[in-house]
């Protein structure tokens, strides 16, 4: 099977997107893939904002992003676009990072206004990194993410059956190669 970054881009530890991020993680692994975690948030401020490209912790993050066949990115939606340590990161990342890779993005947002900040904000960000293909992203409302004192989550039952189509969706591509049209 393949193994899958899933890049979580909230600065906070204990956001729904970071926490729902590692629930379809479970799912992924359940169905046989390798998930790989990595928490932008991590990741020290100075590399980040001082675009520091040979500091260890950027040259791992580009050496996670190199070795995964899939890459799930995840963002809480702020102003209409995805958060800020995700445009570091991404921006620290070589130009074709992305190439051959499928690609799943989600984002996470109190208003509905935002819904369209996946395409039209991330996805040119991903497409231009070179990504071979870029399944149907998802996003969910706040609302619909419970966190539980016992540490669980639960997903409201529309939001739970939409990720569930569309985390299988991306496994399933997983599995696919793309043809290449050769050039004439």
């Amino acid at each position: 099977m393949a193994t899958v970054l899933s890049v979580s881009g909230s600065p906070s530890a204990s956001s729904r997107t970071n926490r729902l991020l590692r629930h379809l993680d479970q799912r992924l692994t359940a169905q046989g893939h390798t998930v790989v975690p990595l928490d932008v948030r991590t990741i020290p401020a100075e590399a980040l904002l001082g675009a520091d490209f040979k500091h260890p912790a950027i040259v791992e993050a580009t050496e996670l992003f190199a070795r995964a066949d899939g890459v799930v990115v995840g963002t809480p939606v702020y102003k209409a676009s995805y958060s800020g340590v995700l445009k570091a990161l991404l921006d620290l990342l070589p130009q074709y990072a992305l190439t051959g890779k499928t690609v799943l993005p989600l984002a996470t947002g109190g208003t509905t206004a935002h819904v369209l900040a996946i395409d039209y904000a991330l996805r040119p960000v991903l497409n231009s990194m070179g990504a071979a293909h870029i399944v149907q992203g998802w996003f969910t409302l706040d609302k619909d993410i419970s966190l539980h004192e016992d540490g669980t989550l639960s997903v409201a039952a529309t939001a739970r059956d939409a990720l569930t189509q569309v985390v299988d969706h991306f496994s399933a591509a997983l599995g696919r190669t793309p043809v290449l049209a050769a050039a004439s």
